[in-house]
């Protein structure tokens, strides 16, 4: 009797084991399926780091004058995201950032491109290019920012 219970109580647990077996094989799955998303992720994200190292690796150049005055007039220079500088024709620069926009003058000095917005933003900056890719590199205090020149997306 004791043995039949035995029996029967086993045969009762395997269902459980075979059950508890499957699902700890679904887990393994969704682990496995969650690593190779995250795999997948670090992957696109190696190749955003490689594309923004691109207009470092790129042979930048520091323009003249005269070349940044032919590169920005008439353009705007952006970043596709935080902000948009529109250069225009007569010397006007209407700066969007975040949300908020400003309206001053861009001048040419020397080999260098100035920027007259209200503070903090303006000031002096070294402009080097390839391509459609510019680095603005304050003359002071700050961090280079980097964008791509294009046409004016709002022309007046």
């Amino acid at each position: 009797m004791h043995e039949e219970l035995r029996r029967t109580g086993l045969q009762n647990r395997v269902p459980d084991v075979s059950q508890s077996l499957q699902e700890v094989k679904e887990v393994r799955l969704v682990k496995l399926g969650i690593k190779r998303f995250i795999a997948v992720l670090a992957g696109i994200g190696s190749l955003v780091a490689l594309d923004a190292g691109f207009v470092a690796a790129e042979n930048l150049k520091k323009l003249s004058g005269a070349q940044i005055r032919a590169k920005l007039s008439g353009k705007e220079v952006t970043d596709e995201v935080h902000y948009r500088d529109v250069y225009e024709h007569d010397g006007t620069l209407r700066s969007y950032s975040m949300g908020s926009k400003k309206r001053g003058k861009w001048t040419i000095q020397g080999d260098d491109l100035c920027i007259d917005l209200p503070e903090p933003d303006g000031g002096c900056f070294e402009v080097t290019a390839a391509g459609k890719n510019v680095v603005l590199t304050p003359k002071g205090l700050g961090s280079p920012s980097d964008g791509i020149v294009q046409a004016i997306s709002d022309p007046k």
